[in-house]
């Protein structure tokens, strides 16, 4: 039986992922993971960053550990959730990422492409991610240090587009 670091999770993903959302809602489900579903609800045509929103919210209000976000490549609800402050979320087709994105780099946020993989490695993959521990060192936590430091910057406005 797996020990699960993932106490509370969280699912979201646009209607490109929405077949594979539903097979991850039932593997959580069936690993005895307490979840919501923040959408979407069907296969009609919506947009990924709305759903990438939604499950932020719940990580960072403290009512979900982790999430996982589903679309069609992966790539668009990583590219979202990571404008959210506070998210750390990667776009992992590979149980090393998922696992070594949670102990080295503090990953709340696991974003798979529907369709890219199947279900049977994307179910391998979410193993990986919600049992893994943020267990740092010294090195890891200097460089997630460095990352919440640009995280601050750009609240701040430091970086800014020069057209």
């Amino acid at each position: 039986m797996t020990k699960w670091a993932c106490q509370r999770c969280v699912i979201g993903g646009d209607h490109a992922g929405y077949s594979m959302k539903v097979q991850v809602e039932k593997f959580l489900h069936d690993a005895g993971i307490p979840m919501k579903d923040c959408g979407a609800f069907n296969e009609q045509p919506s947009d990924f960053p709305d759903f990438a929103e939604l499950v932020a919210e719940e990580i960072l209000s403290g009512r979900a550990d982790r999430g996982i976000l589903v679309c069609g490549s992966g790539v668009g609800v990583s590219v979202a959730a990571n404008k959210i402050p506070g998210i750390r979320a990667s776009l992992c087709h590979d149980t090393y990422s998922a696992h070594q994105g949670v102990e080295h780099d503090d990953m709340n946020v696991l974003c798979i492409g529907a369709r890219v993989i199947g279900p049977e490695l994307a179910f391998e993959i979410m193993r990986s991610f919600l049992s893994a521990v943020y267990a740092p060192q010294p090195r890891h936590l200097q460089r997630v240090a460095k990352i919440l430091e640009i995280e601050r910057k750009a609240l701040r406005g430091d970086y800014t587009a020069k057209r």
